[in-house]
């Protein structure tokens, strides 16, 4: 669910959510009162009409959100992506294609965002939350995570030619970077 207000935020307009279980595609698009209503059913352990047991990947779509486990879009996966023209595909998790999926994508020119940065960096903030006992508000951490992001995908642009391969390589770059620093300053290196 956070994904999905991350993106009507942005003015984007999600019309398929899914969880393990399926998929529930709107074709009207999801808003936040959707969303406080898909919370409710999901409280309450309702469900609505899923596509059980069943991947969203052969949906129609511009940018599709890997937001579940490793190497879960495999092969065919990646082909029903292509073919549902996707444009853009963002990690929301750490490695969720296999490496065939990877091939397929990259020779159909589908973008793939990485969300190693991501992680690596929102990880970091917590730490320095935790560890300096600093009280941020969500906001804040928002904040300061969205510059870090930037800062790792402009650092992509700079060390590689702006193509697909700068929102993969990049932000992996950056990511051992940041994770290198943070064990010099502990003395680990």
């Amino acid at each position: 669910m956070h994904v999905l207000q991350k993106l009507i935020a942005y003015v984007a307009l999600p019309i398929l959510v899914s969880d393990s279980r399926g998929y529930l595609v709107d074709e009207d698009g999801f808003d936040y009162m959707k969303i406080s209503f898909l919370r409710d059913i999901k409280a309450q352990q309702r469900s609505l009409r899923y596509y059980d047991e069943a991947k969203p990947w052969n949906e129609r779509c511009d940018v599709a959100f890997a937001y579940a486990s490793q190497n879960e879009i495999d092969q065919s996966d990646a082909i029903n992506l292509v073919n549902s023209g996707c444009r853009i595909l963002v990690e929301g998790s750490n490695m969720p294609f296999t490496p065939e999926a990877v091939q397929i994508l990259r020779k159909a020119s589908v973008l793939i965002a990485s969300a190693m940065a991501a992680g690596v960096v929102a990880g970091e903030l917590e730490l320095n939350h935790e560890c300096s006992l600093m009280h941020w508000s969500p906001e804040d951490f928002e904040s300061k995570l969205q510059r870090a992001i930037k800062a790792a995908t402009d650092f992509g642009y700079k060390k590689e030619s702006p193509d697909v391969r700068a929102l993969v390589h990049g932000p992996l770059i950056s990511a051992f970077l940041t994770i290198a620093k943070a064990m010099t300053d502990q003395g680990s290196i």
